[in-house]
């Protein structure tokens, strides 16, 4: 049987649950020692995986900025940088994105609709998986075990943390609350509303609270019995 990996959900939100305004620049939330923090999260995983409306709107490398870190995976006989995944329904993804950039290996999820709308677009830049009419997220981890990934890292967007919340795929949440207040309607939320299993009954485990400098990082496990892997 296929192990599936374990997933962590990494996010960092306003006081009022945005993950950004509505600029056009990035609303940078996280201070520069929780972005080290993240670096030390992607350094300890297999792959990364955003949604195609975060790629769009940000257009994140999705890499290890610490030489240090790359150096110690490249010593453990692991790739130097995690692989990177994408998931879109519609396939409209533009190649000269970041994350399909040389260096380290990119894997596109997408529906049979969406394969045919990027056609051959990606070839030598990323390998294109199609999970059949629509995106199943328990299928794309079942994949994902297979190719050896045993750590996956999701870094969002709200629609993708959404459907791993709802689907009950998530082992563990990183949430790193920033001391601002968006209150802006057009801006994007961490979560969208969904049927969350147990709904508001359902408790999740708060494992750990960190502080990095003025970010509360609040570590839970969303699942009861939610497996630890070292």
């Amino acid at each position: 049987m296929t192990t599936r990996p374990f997933v962590t959900l990494s996010v960092a939100v306003s006081l009022d649950g945005y993950l950004d305004d509505a600029r056009v620049e990035r609303l940078l939330l996280s201070n520069s020692a929780d972005f080290d923090r993240v670096d030390a999260v992607r350094a300890a995983s297999d792959a990364i995986l955003v949604g195609a409306e975060t790629l769009r709107r940000d257009d994140p490398r999705l890499r290890i900025a610490d030489a240090g870190r790359r150096a110690v995976r490249a010593a453990a006989g692991e790739p130097e940088l995690p692989l990177r995944v994408t998931v879109t329904a519609s396939g409209d993804l533009d190649p000269g994105l970041r994350v399909f950039l040389p260096g380290g290996a990119a894997l596109v999820y997408t529906t049979d609709t969406g394969a045919r709308t990027l056609g051959d677009r990606l070839a030598g830049r990323a390998e294109v998986v199609t999970l059949g009419p629509e995106i199943d997220f328990g299928d794309l981890l079942d994949d994902l075990g297979r190719r050896g990934v045993t750590r996956l890292m999701v870094e969002g967007g709200g629609r993708v943390h959404t459907a791993f919340l709802a689907a009950d795929l998530a082992d563990e949440l990183l949430l790193a609350v920033a001391p601002v207040l968006v209150g802006d309607p057009a801006a994007p939320r961490f979560l969208h509303p969904a049927a969350f299993p147990g709904g508001s009954e359902r408790r999740m485990e708060l494992v750990d609270v960190d502080r990095v400098g003025d970010v509360a990082v609040l570590r839970y496990r969303p699942r009861p019995h939610a497996p630890v892997r070292d």
